[in-house]
């Protein structure tokens, strides 16, 4: 990695250093004072400890008493005199090899002991050693100087070690350390051939890294970089994937971290790691700083989105003054993405700071098509695949939900035996990744079937019988694990971006299909249903209070969106006499589409039955044979060339060689003025709690 000199001043703002103890009177000499005083107290006491912990296992004292009844039964052994101290050594030993010895106060002059002790000698027979030691003072003061500094320096010198190792990365035990991790040159590995479907923000980013390379041609004219660019986009939609590309092409350090890598227990700490990120992005400027779902530290201040956190807010504010404070001509530049924009402080987004918000949005129909492709130039493909038709099919998914598609592919064809990858596997692949796999284990009783079959061509029919409707695709009985007994799929006919009214009312209907087949069928009805009607309310609660489709309120914008790249979350923002209407509206609506899906199936009994009983027979059938029957038993001209019979079994397989569709109707998106195409309606809930047509 090139270390490039820096042209800026290590001396901060106010005249400090750039470690920030602004002289010689500066918190680095109080803390070497605390450090030093730290040693003082250990050394005592780890000196306390030792002595006592070594007299008391070598060393007794004991009466003047016990002394002369010692002497007396010839247990003596030596006995020495020192500052009016005894010091006695029996002559039996409690431990061989550790002398262990007795201490008492003289209670005679050195005179009268020794008589003592001779008159002991001649009365046992024993000899007893007497040395009297005169006191001195330079060695003992020597003795206790060297006692005590010698632990005290090792202290001081390991003290001192140790703090330089937690210091060096800033703050006890490198808390403060920046947790970034560096990228150096084209380690990322990453470059724009490998982003697809983002030709936009990819076209933003480009331009920045044009600039990293040739900055002479914008610094002529007095074009500065842009300090910031911010990622805004859905989950999965590449942001991260984007910023590494950026790096990979623009061949410079790239520091990568996310947002609650700031985040820690001590107080202090994240904007001690926001300055030491930045202190290291001058070291290898120009460089590129990443910073992964910056919402975690950089959300608004403001109390109504959580503000108050004193850490947070710290943390946020040190990244306010590192970013308004560098120099935009040294090449560093800051990268973010976030997928909750709205909760951002906006401090932080200002122009200065994010000086372009890159939008990565959910890629369309081409962009679709070049993500998988992007995908699946590693992985073996036959002559069956057609990925337009794949793309068709997957309307909303994100390049990770393509990118799981062909993993998946890939892995059934293993499954299955096969060396490439063909067009059934990764339509099963979308199946699995949509709604999951077959639940082979779980097997319905036949009035289950029955029900849940009816319930399913009660969809169908109702698509095929409105005009507005997208045609059927597939049909199936088969239970899968996300929870779906049964569903219908459609495909759209083309990529479609708006919906008009009659197709919101045709979604309606056909949502509220398979309740209607039920009623009109048995006679009652199940909790099958509940998705259904879930999707069914938020769709006419969306036309009545973001899209103006209702006459009693009209134009009237009723309802404002939160979190539009998460959930679209529409929150009402009218008063409660008027969301009381509004419910009567929903209401009103839902039950003018019921009653004119029964009116339909009502009108073509004959066609539902026979659908339906084709359906229990076969389990899955496609859009083809669906439609065969629907005009045998209307009478109407055929659209579609007539197939050739096939055996039951070979349904299952046929079923899957037709593109997949998005399955149920479209779904009003809450995140813009359009309606976003969603990809899965489980007609039948197989929530054991919900329905009684469960296991």
């Amino acid at each position: 990695m090139d270390q490039r000199p820096n042209n800026y001043n290590d001396q901060g703002s106010n005249g400090q250093e750039p470690n920030g103890n602004g002289g010689p009177g500066g918190p680095k000499n109080k803390s070497s004072l605390l450090v030093l005083l730290i040693c003082v107290l250990a050394t005592l006491l780890i000196w306390t400890v030792f002595s006592n912990i070594l007299q008391s296992s070598t060393s007794k004292e004991i009466t003047y008493d016990k002394f002369l009844e010692m002497l007396d039964k010839g247990e003596v052994k030596s006995v020495e005199l020192q500052s009016g101290v005894l010091t006695i050594v029996p002559r039996e030993q409690k431990v061989e090899g550790v002398e262990f010895e007795y201490s008492t106060t003289a209670m005679e002059d050195s005179t009268t002991l020794t008589a003592r002790l001779l008159e002991a000698e001649q009365k046992t027979g024993k000899e007893i050693t007497f040395n009297e030691i005169q006191p001195d003072p330079t060695g003992s003061i020597i003795y206790t100087i060297l006692s005590l500094l010698i632990p005290f320096v090792f202290l001081i010198f390991l003290m001192n070690w140790v703090m330089r190792k937690m210091n060096k990365g800033g703050g006890m035990m490198g808390v403060g350390k920046s947790k970034a991790k560096a990228y150096v040159q084209k380690e990322t590995g990453v470059t724009f051939k490998d982003v697809a479907g983002e030709d936009e923000a990819k076209e933003s980013l480009q331009e920045v890294v044009d600039f990293l390379h040739n900055p002479g041609k914008y610094t002529t004219i007095g074009a500065k970089l842009p300090k910031g660019a911010l990622l805004v986009g859905p989950p999965g939609t590449g942001k991260t994937l984007l910023a590494k590309a950026v790096a990979g092409e623009a061949h410079v350090p790239f520091f990568s971290l996310s947002g609650s890598d700031f985040v820690e227990m001590f107080v202090g700490v994240g904007a001690s790691r926001v300055r030491d990120l930045f202190e290291e992005a001058k070291k290898n400027a120009p460089c590129i700083i990443f910073i992964d779902e910056i919402d975690a530290i950089g959300k608004s201040r403001d109390s109504r989105y959580g503000g108050g956190n004193d850490e947070r807010e710290q943390t946020l504010n040190q990244l306010l003054a590192e970013m308004d404070g560098f120099d935009s001509s040294k090449g560093i530049l800051i990268l973010a993405a976030t997928n909750r924009p709205e909760i951002l402080d906006p401090a932080l987004l200002r122009p200065g700071r994010f000086d372009r918000r890159v939008i990565v949005e959910r890629p369309d129909l081409k962009g679709r098509v070049n993500i998988l492709k992007v995908h699946a130039k590693d992985v073996s493909l036959d002559e069956t695949v057609d990925l337009d038709a794949i793309a068709l099919a997957t309307s909303g998914a994100v390049g990770s939900d393509l990118a799981n598609m062909i993993n998946e592919a890939a892995i059934l064809a293993v499954k299955n035996g096969r060396k490439a990858v063909s067009q059934k596997d990764l339509y099963e692949a979308v199946e699995v990744v949509l709604v999951g796999k077959e639940k082979k284990d779980r097997i319905l009783s036949q009035e289950e079937r029955r029900i849940v079959s009816y319930h399913e061509v009660g969809h169908a029919l109702v698509s095929a019988l409105q005009k507005d409707a997208e045609p059927v695709q597939k049909i199936t009985i088969v239970p899968r694990t996300m929870g779906a007994l049964g569903y219908v799929m459609h495909v759209p006919e083309e990529e479609k971006y708006l919906n008009t009214k009659a197709e919101l009312e045709a979604m309606l209907v056909g949502l509220l299909g398979g309740r209607a087949a039920e009623e009109v069928v048995f006679g009652n009805v199940t909790t099958g249903a509940s998705n259904d009607i879930e999707k069914a309310t938020q769709i006419a609660k969306a036309m009545i209070t973001q899209y103006g489709m209702s006459e009693k309120f009209g134009l009237m914008g009723l309802a404002s969106v939160e979190h539009e790249y998460l959930n679209g979350r529409a929150t009402l923002n009218c008063g409660d006499a008027t969301a009381t209407e509004i419910d009567h509206e929903v209401m009103k609506m839902l039950k003018e589409s019921y009653e004119k899906a029964k009116q339909l199936l009502s009108e073509h009994r004959e066609t539902l039955d026979k659908i339906a009983a084709f359906l229990i027979e076969r389990e899955t059938i496609t859009g083809k044979e669906f439609m065969q029957i629907f005009h045998e038993v209307e009478g109407t001209a055929e659209t579609q060339p007539e197939l050739p019979e096939k055996p039951a079994e070979e349904a299952p397989e046929k079923a899957d060689a037709e593109p997949v569709a998005e399955t149920g109707a479209q779904e009003v998106s809450a995140d813009s003025n359009d309606t976003e195409e969603k990809k899965v309606q489980e007609p039948v809930n197989e929530n054991p709690q919900e329905s009684p047509v469960q296991e």
